[in-house]
């Protein structure tokens, strides 16, 4: 998992399977952090299939957000049931 920095700002791009039907579009944030948090606590966990968080110019597909969610790196305090 190469390192980033959780301060930088994303854009989340939802999958579009899901953007059509759903209420979640494109959405940018002023810090990964609450990016990532979003991803995974709010969004469904099928949802993650498809979508990607661009963070300085690096994409983060699917299980790769869950993995920045999960490591030790990541600075907000964790959804114990969304992991």
């Amino acid at each position: 998992m190469p390192a980033i920095n959780y301060n930088s700002s994303a854009e989340l791009f939802p999958s579009r399977r899901y953007a059509k039907s759903q209420t979640t579009q494109y959405r940018r944030f002023g810090n990964a952090a609450e990016a990532i948090r979003y991803a995974i606590e709010e969004m469904p966990a099928k949802w993650l299939i498809g979508s990607y968080l661009e963070i300085d110019e690096q994409r983060f597909e699917g299980e790769a957000i869950r993995g920045l969610y999960n490591a030790d790196a990541y600075p907000l305090e964790r959804n114990l049931e969304a992991v």
